[in-house]
């Protein structure tokens, strides 16, 4: 069977070259006579594997030498735990809510302290990211967090919030490396990679190296502290080793297209044909507002659930699969990661126009 266009919200599609590579090696790594997976994480061969990972990405992001990157497990829902944990001094922290992840990692923050939702655009079904030029910004909040690409509903942060001098906290598992980011403004940035990197096990946390310390909350698991992980170099513990591999092949793969910049014009390349399409149709729209839109995840609906559900069975039989909505919004949601490539996005763009002069 040929492959389908895959536009999951992650686990995700991944670049086709990268699973060659895999597969090629999947039974005899580099001369080793054994798959990655089988490979002893102390050994000579896999420490090189890790080493080369982070030192690429440090490279496509240009990671300060004063930030600390940990490869870790335990998902995004971990670190809604684990940030408060590490950094929740005072016991406060501000949240701004604009979407279900967001919301949760409020929800968690509060069993470790004072966590205040300063702004929300929960009012208006998150369709919008909330003015963060001027919040109300508590003066003794150990940090404010935000999950800067909303995945189910479809918004980006173009402009990251004024914070007023506090440590920003930023969950980009969705935007991971679709841009150039500064990574100086944030205290620290993690992501799960199963959306624009790798295979869903793995977490990336970018953090800088005062937020690392054996100051933690009373309780605190050895497992849950960034310090061990960090003076351990990522292996305190066995690391999710095979998914380390494959995210260090995305980031040989995303230098060689040209680094985060050329990745940008080529994500806005593609997000236009789509959001340009919406824009005219006169059966599909867009349900978010046009300036927080995110490059990486596109709702859209019909405005009618039977007509929702007939485009997702119809669009699945024609090779474009995971096109579904998340329930808590309904319609459609087309995730344009990386690796999606652009003749995938017009491609789709076609077959809505297909279905919509059938059924307008």
């Amino acid at each position: 069977m040929e492959r389908v266009y895959n536009f999951s919200a992650g686990p995700a599609v991944l670049p086709v070259e990268v699973l060659e590579e895999a597969a090629a090696e999947m039974l005899n790594y580099r001369g080793t006579g054994m798959s990655v997976m089988e490979m002893s994480h102390r050994s000579k061969a896999y420490q090189a594997i890790i080493d080369e990972a982070e030192a690429d990405l440090r490279e496509l992001m240009n990671i300060p030498e004063n930030y600390k990157v940990l490869f870790l497990q335990g998902g995004a829902h971990q670190q809604f735990a684990m940030v408060p944990m590490n950094l929740m001094k005072n016991k406060v922290a501000d949240y701004i809510i604009t979407g279900q992840w967001a919301k949760k990692a409020w929800k968690e923050a509060q069993l470790y302290g004072k966590a205040n939702a300063i702004a929300s655009s929960e009012d208006a079904t998150f369709s919008y990211i909330p003015d963060c030029s001027d919040l109300p910004i508590s003066e003794d909040a150990d940090y404010v967090y935000i999950c800067e690409n909303n995945t189910i509903y479809g918004t980006k942060f173009h402009t990251l919030p004024n914070t007023k001098g506090k440590l920003l906290v930023s969950d980009v598992s969705s935007c991971f490396l679709s841009e150039p980011v500064e990574v100086t403004k944030y205290g620290i940035i993690y992501g799960g990679v199963q959306k624009n990197i790798g295979p869903a096990g793995v977490v990336i946390a970018i953090v800088r190296e005062d937020l690392i310390t054996d100051d933690v909350l009373p309780g605190t698991p050895t497992m849950l502290k960034y310090k061990t992980h960090a003076d351990a170099g990522s292996m305190y513990n066995t690391p999710p080793a095979y998914g380390i591999y494959i995210c260090g092949k995305v980031f040989k793969w995303l230098k060689k297209q040209g680094g985060l910049t050329a990745m940008k014009e080529r994500n806005e390349t593609k997000a236009a044909i789509l959001y340009d399409f919406l824009d005219q149709s006169k059966l599909f729209k867009g349900t978010v507002r046009k300036e927080d839109r995110s490059l990486m995840n596109v709702p859209f609906v019909t405005g009618s659930k039977e007509l929702d559900a007939k485009f997702v069975k119809e669009a699945e039989a024609a090779g474009f699969v995971n096109l579904k909505g998340h329930r808590s919004v309904g319609g459609m949601r087309a995730s344009i990661y990386n690796a999606m490539p652009i003749e995938g996005v017009k491609a789709l763009v076609a077959f809505m126009a297909k279905f919509e002069a059938e059924n307008v």
